[in-house]
C-alpha cells in the first residue's frame, strides 16, 4: 500500500515537473518571439527615423527675396513674348543688379563672388513668371530665388564660418554678403517649390522629382494594361480549362519559379529581346512597362489562381445545374466573385514594380533627362532610378533630396497597399 502511494506521489511529481518544464519552454518561446518582433520593429523604426530625419529638411530650402526691375527691353529682346525671346533675355543680369543693390559689392572680384549666392536658374524663374503673367513686365516687384547649394549648406550649419577659408567651399567675402542679406531680412526658409515641380538637374537647389514621377506613372500604366489582362487570362485558362498533364505542370512550375527570379534577370531579358532583337529605343516608358509587366505577371497569375480556387465549388455546381457552360460559369459567376483577390494581387505586384530599379537600369532608364515626358515613347526616368542617381551625387543638398524622394516613394507604396487592403475588405465575400 505504501509502495503504491509512493509510486503515485512520484508519478504526480514527475507530471508536475513535466508541466512546469513545458510552461517554462512556452514562456521562453514567447519571450524569443516577442524579442524577435521587438528587434525587427526597432530596425524598422531606426530605418524610418533615419529617412525622415534627412528627408523632411529636403522639402524645405533657403530663398532670397530681391526687388527686381523687369525691364522689358532686356527681358524680351524680340518684343514678341515668345519662349525663345524670354529665355534669351538678360534675366540673370537684372537679378544680379537687384542683388548688388542690397549687398553693395566693390569691384569686379567681389561681384564675381556675389554671383555664387543666387541659383543659376534665376533667369528661368523670371521667364516663367512673365509667360504666366505678361503684365508684370516693366515693373519692379519682389521675387524669391533659391540660393546656391553651398549657401544653403552654410545657412543650415553644414559649412562652419570658423573653418579655415581654404577648407571651405565659400570664402569670407561671400559669407559677409550672406550676413548682409540675413540682416536685411532678405533670406527666408520655406517649403521648396522645386522638389515637386522641378526635374532632373545637376544643381541640387533646383532639382525635383516631377519628371521621374510622371515617368513612373507612364511606366506603371503600360505595365498594368499589359500584365493584368494577360495574368488574369492565364489564371482563368490554367484554373478552368487547362488539362492536367505534364505540360501544364511544367508551365505551373515555371510560373512559380519566375516569381522568385531576381528582378535584374528581367532587365537582361528586356535588353536582349526588346532592344537587342527588336531594336526598340532605350529609356522610354514603353520598354520599362513591358519589362515590369513580364516581372509582375507571375505574381498576378498566382494571386488570380488563388482567388479563383477560393470561390466555393457550390457556386460552380449551381451554375452547371441550371445549364450554364464552363465558359459561362467562369465568366458570369466565378470571375466576378474572384475579382477582389485578383485586384489585390495586381496592386501588390504593381507596388513592387513601382519600387524596382535594377531591371530599368538594364534598359537605360538611368539617363539624365531634364524634359518631362509627355508620352510612353519619349525618353524618361523613374522615381527609384532618380533616387539612385541622386544618392551618387556629391553635393550636400542631394542627401536631403534623396531622402525626400524616398519618403514620396514610400507614400505611394503605402497608398497602393492601402488601396489593395481596402478593395479586399470592401469587395471580398466571406463564405
Amino acid at each position: 500500500m505504501n509502495k503504491s502511494l509512493m509510486n503515485a506521489k512520484d508519478a504526480e511529481l514527475i507530471v508536475k515537473s513535466s508541466v512546469l518544464k513545458r510552461r517554462r519552454k512556452d514562456k521562453r518561446l514567447k519571450f524569443y518571439g516577442r524579442s524577435t518582433i521587438f528587434i525587427a520593429l526597432s530596425f524598422l523604426v531606426f530605418l524610418f527615423y533615419s529617412i525622415f530625419e534627412k528627408g523632411i529638411p529636403g522639402f524645405f530650402q533657403y530663398y532670397v527675396t530681391l526687388d527686381v526691375n523687369l525691364d522689358q527691353k532686356r527681358l524680351d529682346p524680340k518684343g514678341d513674348l515668345s519662349h525663345e525671346s524670354l529665355y534669351n533675355g538678360d534675366g540673370r543680369g537684372l537679378v544680379l543688379e537687384a542683388l548688388y543693390k542690397v549687398i553693395k559689392p566693390k569691384g569686379r572680384k567681389e561681384k564675381k563672388s556675389a554671383k555664387k549666392i543666387i541659383s543659376s536658374n534665376a533667369d528661368v524663374r523670371i521667364a516663367k513668371m512673365i509667360l504666366n503673367d505678361p503684365s508684370i513686365l516693366g515693373k519692379t516687384i519682389p521675387i524669391t530665388f533659391a540660393v546656391d547649394d553651398d549657401i544653403d549648406s552654410f545657412l543650415r550649419g553644414y559649412i562652419k564660418r570658423d573653418t579655415p577659408e581654404s577648407d571651405r567651399r565659400i570664402n569670407d567675402k561671400v559669407i559677409n554678403f550672406v550676413d548682409i542679406l540675413v540682416k536685411e531680412n532678405k533670406v527666408i526658409y520655406k517649403f521648396s517649390d522645386y522638389i515637386l515641380t522641378g526635374s532632373a538637374s545637376r544643381s541640387p537647389e533646383i532639382a525635383g522629382i516631377k519628371g521621374a514621377l510622371i515617368g513612373s506613372i507612364l511606366t506603371l500604366v503600360v505595365c498594368f494594361f499589359l500584365s493584368f489582362p494577360l495574368g488574369v487570362a492565364t489564371a482563368v485558362y490554367l484554373e478552368g480549362f487547362a488539362p492536367k498533364n505534364k505540360i501544364t505542370e511544367i508551365i505551373e512550375i515555371n510560373i512559380n519559379n519566375l516569381a522568385a527570379v531576381p528582378s535584374v534577370v528581367f532587365g537582361i531579358l528586356g535588353l536582349a529581346i526588346f532592344i537587342g532583337v527588336f531594336g526598340m529605343p532605350r529609356s522610354i516608358p514603353l520598354i520599362g512597362g513591358m519589362v515590369l509587366a513580364i516581372m509582375t505577371l507571375p505574381t498576378i497569375i498566382i494571386s488570380s489562381r488563388a482567388a479563383i480556387s477560393a470561390v466555393p465549388p457550390s457556386i460552380k455546381d449551381a451554375a452547371y445545374g441550371v445549364g450554364a457552360s464552363k465558359l459561362q460559369t467562369l465568366m458570369h459567376h466565378v470571375i466576378p466573385l474572384a475579382i477582389p483577390g485578383m485586384l489585390t494581387g495586381t496592386i501588390i505586384g504593381m507596388a513592387r514594380a513601382l519600387g524596382e530599379t535594377a531591371p530599368l537600369l538594364m534598359i537605360g532608364m538611368v539617363a539624365f533627362i531634364v524634359d518631362i515626358p509627355n508620352s510612353i515613347q519619349e525618353p524618361a526616368t523613374v522615381l527609384p532610378v532618380q533616387i539612385f542617381m541622386w544618392a551618387d551625387f556629391a553635393e550636400r543638398m542631394f542627401i536631403n533630396k534623396t531622402s525626400s524622394a524616398t519618403i514620396i516613394l514610400l507614400v505611394f507604396l503605402i497608398l497602393m497597399n492601402a488601396i489593395a487592403v481596402f478593395l479586399r475588405n470592401k469587395l471580398e465575400r466571406r463564405w
